[in-house]
C-alpha cells in the first residue's frame, strides 16, 4: 500500500519548537511534539511502503467543482461530520468556510489557466476536514483529502487562514497523479517546491496580482502577532521568511552553495525547496506581468508531459524546464534565456 503524507509545517520547525520551555510556549511545544510524531509515524510507514506507480496521464474537460468540508470536532477521525457541501450556504464557521473557499480557489485557477479537471485531470472530488486534532500545528493532504488544524494559538493561527497553504497541499495530489516525484533528497524537494509554485499561483491568481504585486511568501497569515516572522518561507528570498528567538532563522539555503545533506525530513525535501523555489521567481521577475501565464505554464508542462523520471534531480528538473521553454516559446525566445538564467543563478548544473 503506497502511503501519501505531505505536511505544510518543516518538521526542523516543529522540532525546534518542541523543544522550547520558554515561558508561555508550554501548550506550542506540547502541540509541536503531536504534529512531529504525527509526520515521523507517517514519513515511517511511507518508507515501509511500495511506491506507487504513476498513474497514466488522463484529460476531461475541466468540470464544476465538486467539494465538501468536514468537521473532526478535535478528533483525529476522517473525514469527520460534514458541515458544508458543494453549493451550500457559508456557515458560521471560519476554518470550513474558509477551506472551502481556498479549495474553490485551488480548483478554478488549475480549470481556467491549465484546463486541468481538477487535481487528479479526472474531475476528484475535493474533501477537506478541519478541526483535526487538540491545537493540531499542521496541515496536510493525505492522498485523497485536505486535513486542517486549529493550531496552538501562540505560535500557529488556524491553517485554512493561508490561500498558499491550501494550493501547495493540493498541488501534492497533482504532482500525485502527474509526475509521481518521490518524496526524497532532490525529487522529494522539487515535489515540495511544485507545491510552493502552485500554491503562490493560486494565491496569486484569485487576488489577480501580478508577479511583481505578489509577496511570494507561503503560509502568509499562519504565525501569531508574537512571531518575529511573515511566513513559513519565501520563494522570492529564501533563508528570509522568519527571524524569531523561539523558532530560530529559517534555514533554507538560495542556492546551491548552501545546499544541506542531511538525512532528516526524507533528506530535506522542505529545507532544500528554497533553491528550486528561488529559480521559478527568478523567472517570474524576469519575464514580468501573471506568474501563471508564462512561468507557470513552463513548470506546469515540465510536471505533466510524462518526461520526469520519480527520481529527478535538480539537474534533471533544470534541464526539462528549459526544453519545455524553447518547446512553447522558442530556443531564442526570451522565456527560455530567463529559465536558464535562473537556474545558473541559483547554481544548478544545466
Amino acid at each position: 500500500m503506497h502511503v501519501q503524507f505531505c505536511s505544510i509545517v518543516p518538521p526542523y520547525l516543529l522540532r525546534r519548537l518542541a523543544q522550547q520551555d520558554a515561558p508561555g510556549y508550554s501548550a506550542a511545544a506540547t502541540a509541536a511534539r503531536k504534529a512531529l510524531g504525527h509526520v515521523e509515524s507517517f514519513h515511517a510507514a511511507r518508507a515501509q511502503a511500495a511506491s506507487a506507480p504513476t498513474p497514466a496521464l488522463r484529460h476531461e474537460k475541466p468540470g464544476p467543482v465538486n467539494r465538501t468540508i468536514y468537521d473532526a470536532e478535535g478528533s483525529e477521525v476522517l473525514p469527520g461530520t460534514p458541515v458544508r457541501k458543494e453549493g451550500g450556504a457559508a456557515t458560521t464557521d471560519a476554518a470550513a468556510d474558509e477551506a472551502y473557499d481556498g479549495l474553490g480557489h485551488t480548483h478554478r485557477f488549475y480549470a481556467e489557466v491549465f484546463d486541468r479537471n481538477s487535481v487528479d485531470d479526472s474531475g476528484l472530488r475535493l474533501d477537506a476536514t478541519v478541526h483535526f486534532g487538540q491545537l493540531y500545528d499542521n496541515a496536510f493532504w493525505n492522498g485523497s483529502q485536505m486535513v486542517f488544524g486549529d493550531g496552538d494559538g501562540d505560535v500557529f493561527e488556524r491553517f485554512t487562514r493561508s490561500i498558499s497553504v491550501i494550493g501547495h497541499e493540493l498541488a501534492h495530489g497533482v504532482t500525485q497523479y502527474s509526475a509521481g516525484l518521490a518524496y526524497r533528497n532532490q525529487a522529494g524537494a522539487l515535489n515540495e517546491s511544485m507545491s510552493d509554485v502552485f500554491g503562490a499561483l493560486v494565491d496569486q491568481y484569485a487576488k489577480n496580482q501580478t508577479a511583481a504585486q505578489a509577496t511570494w511568501l507561503i503560509g502568509e497569515g499562519l504565525f501569531t502577532p508574537q512571531v518575529q516572522g511573515l511566513a513559513l518561507r519565501s520563494m522570492k528570498a529564501p533563508g528570509t521568511a522568519y527571524d524569531d528567538d523561539v523558532l530560530g532563522k529559517d534555514p533554507q539555503p538560495d542556492s546551491m552553495d548552501g545546499y544541506v545533506r542531511t538525512s532528516a525530513d526524507n533528506g530535506g525535501v522542505h529545507i532544500n525547496s528554497g533553491i528550486p523555489n528561488r529559480a521559478f521567481y527568478l523567472v517570474a521577475e524576469a519575464l514580468g506581468g501573471n506568474a501563471w501565464e508564462s512561468p507557470g505554464r513552463i513548470w506546469y508542462e515540465t510536471l505533466t508531459n510524462g518526461s520526469l523520471p520519480p527520481a529527478a534531480t535538480f539537474s534533471v528538473f533544470a534541464r526539462a524546464t528549459i526544453r519545455t521553454a524553447a518547446n512553447l516559446f522558442g530556443p531564442e525566445s526570451t522565456g527560455h534565456d530567463a529559465v536558464r538564467g535562473a537556474w545558473e543563478t541559483v547554481k544548478v548544473k544545466v
